[in-house]
Order: structure tokens, then C-alpha cells, then sequence
């Protein structure tokens, strides 16, 4: 039960976490774009609710220890010590960041309607006001459009990709780092995962002979 806690509960969560700093500067980059968005809350939800579920791997692993009894060794302590870790890097740096981040997908999409409606109301109201106008009024209007406004679906993937790594398609310098940092956060928890799950199989200075 202990390891398959492990496989169920953790597995979801490291592979979630990975995935979701890339689908939230997709999601900044196209702030009208749903599907963007539905992936990178899709992505937040898994890591909230089977982080919860991690709690029975270490409730199983303690069990597990004791009935093998090996808790007053060494190598379990310090598997105890970096999943204690690890939770830390979940908890306090991991979800709170995707939640902003999310916050920030919703805000930018809210924004972006708000904007398109306001086109529409300013287009109807002074349709027909002339040609020069409205020449004017466009040129203005794609100096002062955003970059997160382009539309990037159409782009070739390779020039999207160059402007999420730029942070020119997110409007956002700030967003963008904190998508990296967020990346560089996962990494440092999969990593203690990986530690602990080597820890667990080699059992160094083991003397249980199990």
C-alpha cells in the first residue's frame, strides 16, 4: 500500500507540477485562448488534490517502517527528512505560485474580454466616421495593443515558442520569471522525490536483510 500511494499520490503531482510553468505562459500568451487556460487549471487542480493524497504514503510508509522495523535507521531518517522537504517545496513554494499564476490567467482573460467588448461598443458608436478616422484610430490602436493581444495560434510554432522564451507573446517580464522560477521550484521537488525513491530501494547500511 506504501509504494502504491507513492505511485498514485506523488507520480500525478511530479509530473503535473513540471508541466504546468510551460502551460501557463501558453495561457498568458493567449489570454482569449480557453483551452490554454482550462489545461494550466486542469494541471493546478491535480497538483492540489493528489498532494492531499500524499499524505497516505507517508501514513502507509510509517507502518510500513515500523512493522519492518527499521525506523531508528539511518537511511529512513533521512528519507524522512527529505520528504519532509519535499512537502515544504509543495506546500509553501510549488502551489502557492501556481495559484497566483492562475489568478493571473483569470485576470488577463477577464481583460482581454473586457477589451474586445469595449472595441465593439467603440466600433458601433463611431462606424462610419471616416476614413481617415478610422485609420487613425487603428494605427493608434496597434501601437498601443499589447503583445499578450497578438493572436499566436496561427503562428508557427516555432516563432511562439521563441516569443514564450523571450517574454515578448506574455506582455509580462515579471510573469514570465516567475513561470522559470516555478519550473526551477518543480525541479528541486521531483528531485528530493527521486532521492527518497533511491533511498527507499538501495536502503544504505540496511540491516534488516529484507
Amino acid at each position: 500500500m506504501h509504494v502504491l500511494a507513492a505511485i498514485v499520490a506523488i507520480g500525478p503531482v511530479a509530473v503535473a507540477a513540471s508541466m504546468f510553468p510551460p502551460a501557463a505562459r501558453a495561457a498568458l500568451a493567449r489570454p482569449g485562448d480557453e483551452h490554454s487556460a482550462g489545461v494550466a487549471r486542469v494541471l493546478y487542480r491535480i497538483c492540489g488534490i493528489y498532494s492531499a493524497l500524499g499524505l497516505l504514503v507517508i501514513v502507509f510508509g510509517f507502518f510500513t517502517a515500523q512493522r519492518l522495523d527499521v525506523l531508528g535507521q539511518i537511511w529512513l531518517m533521512v528519507a524522512i527528512a527529505l520528504t519532509g522537504l519535499a512537502a515544504l517545496v509543495l506546500a509553501f513554494a510549488v502551489l502557492p505560485a501556481q495559484r497566483n499564476l492562475i489568478d493571473e490567467i483569470t485576470t488577463a482573460a477577464a481583460a482581454h474580454v473586457a477589451g474586445t467588448d469595449n472595441a465593439g461598443t467603440d466600433n458601433a458608436a463611431t462606424g462610419g466616421g471616416g476614413a481617415e478616422a478610422s485609420s487613425g484610430d487603428m494605427l493608434v490602436s496597434a501601437m498601443d495593443l499589447p503583445t499578450a493581444d497578438m493572436p499566436t495560434a496561427s503562428l508557427p510554432a516555432s516563432r511562439v515558442a521563441a516569443a514564450l522564451d523571450s517574454g515578448a507573446a506574455t506582455g509580462n517580464g515579471f510573469a514570465l520569471a516567475r513561470t522559470k522560477r516555478l519550473a526551477m521550484t518543480a525541479g528541486i521537488f521531483n528531485l528530493l522525490w527521486a532521492a527518497v525513491t533511491v533511498l527507499m530501494i538501495i536502503r544504505p547500511g540496511s540491516t534488516t536483510g529484507i
